[in-house]
């Protein structure tokens, strides 16, 4: 049986956010971004928040998924990043940690211009033998003021090259997406390419918002296509509108992408 457990490190504003809502919403803006914990790579020693407020601004996402966020570590500073950039964008958000790091936890967020209900993170797998880092799914309800209620998540599959236990832990998340009974759209970073064990079993379950994914890392000369937005139930719940990668090469070492999906009828 799939154990669900809180993140303590989360929190929800209790009071609602400043973000414009459109109440007549058919269409959703959905964007993943792997924010590298805010540090720009040609600057080795700075945090910049900042460049990822203004990268998400711009784009006016309903929802983001973020991967490598700090909270309290030695090398990003005091704070919650998620939580400081939900605040500056006036959004809700839910941050799960996936281990403990430099002093601080390291981990996943969701932000959303919505209220998140039930959010809860589900620490994933590893392949048996496989000594690797620990990797975490966050999700939380969502009901949208003119659509179905769903499920929002964020994952960041593990990194290694030839890693068995990315298979691992989509098994994971596939068991989950199945047993909240609900449709889900899962953004992140799944540290595999198009073609591989690990898209194709996405691919079994999920619709991804785009085929031959323009590439996403690394930002300068940009090679392959890692990030991706997928979504469960796209026969009577969600369409594809458009997909794109965009290109801010300062904040982080990957480039976010953005998908537009029009809630059908």
């Amino acid at each position: 049986m799939t154990s669900f457990s809180s993140c303590s490190s989360s929190k929800n504003p209790s009071q609602a956010p400043n973000a414009q809502i459109n109440e007549n919403q058919e269409n959703l803006r959905v964007m993943s971004y792997n924010i590298h914990h805010a540090n720009p790579p040609s600057r080795p020693d700075v945090i910049d928040i900042d460049a990822i407020v203004a990268t998400i601004k711009t784009h006016d996402p309903d929802f983001v998924s973020l991967q490598e966020v700090d909270a309290n570590t030695e090398r990003s500073g005091k704070g919650n990043q998620a939580g400081i950039i939900a605040e500056r964008l006036g959004m809700y958000f839910y941050f799960a940690k996936a281990l403990n790091y430099d002093g601080g936890r390291y981990g996943n967020a969701i932000l959303s211009k919505y209220p998140l209900k039930n959010a809860t993170s589900q620490i994933l797998p590893n392949a048996p033998d496989d000594i690797t880092e620990e990797r975490v799914l966050a999700f939380a309800e969502v009901k949208l003021p003119e659509g179905p209620e769903m499920i929002f998540a964020s994952t960041h599959l593990d990194y290694k090259k030839d890693s068995s236990s990315r298979i691992v832990q989509l098994e994971k998340i596939l068991e989950i997406s199945q047993k909240v009974g609900k449709p889900m759209i899962l953004a992140g970073d799944f540290n595999d390419i198009e073609g591989s064990a690990t898209i194709k079993l996405l691919d079994s379950e999920f619709t991804r918002t785009c085929r031959d994914c323009a590439p996403t890392i690394p930002v300068n000369e940009p090679n392959r296509a890692i990030d991706f937005i997928a979504f469960t139930h796209p026969e009577n719940k969600f369409k594809v509108k458009s997909h794109k990668v965009i290109n801010e090469t300062y904040a982080s070492d990957h480039l976010p992408i953005i998908a537009v999906i029009e809630l059908m009828e």
